[in-house]
């Protein structure tokens, strides 16, 4: 039985080759992996490829909330898939579409059992946001 999950999406105003890049370089995403404005991603490690691992230090820039985001990715497809396992085992799938010269950017995960899925979601949405005007300025 498949598990619950929440799904979250967005419209980038640019071609796949560059929303695709800018998803998956380090320096890039140190940019926009940021959930609010007094959030920061001081630290990136990113091996894209099926069993590479992935860390993203995310923290509030006062130093007193934050996590690390870490996992193995399980299946990559270049301009296509993204699916990873976080290190507690819940599984996430990025997909990329392109229409025209837009690209559509679907996350689904698992949701963590012990914060409200609403929160989850708009943590995510909110994210998507970031990236989306990021890449939108480049």
């Amino acid at each position: 039985m498949e598990k619950e999950r929440i799904v979250v999406n967005i419209l980038v105003q640019k071609p796949l080759e560059t929303v695709w890049k800018t998803w998956i370089t380090p320096q890039e995403i140190r940019q926009w992996n940021i959930p609010f404005a007094n959030w920061h991603c001081p630290e990136v490690i990113n091996d894209v490829r099926e069993g590479g691992q992935f860390c993203f230090k995310m923290q509030t820039k006062d130093g007193k909330e934050g996590f690390d985001h870490t996992g193995i990715y399980d299946r990559i497809i270049p301009y296509e898939l993204i699916a990873y396992t976080l290190d507690d085992g819940r599984k996430s799938t990025i997909e990329f579409l392109q229409i025209d010269q837009n690209t559509i950017v679907r996350e689904s995960f698992e949701p963590e059992k012990s914060v409200p899925d609403n929160i989850q979601e708009a943590f995510c949405q909110s994210v998507l946001q970031r990236f989306k005007e990021y890449v939108e300025r480049g």
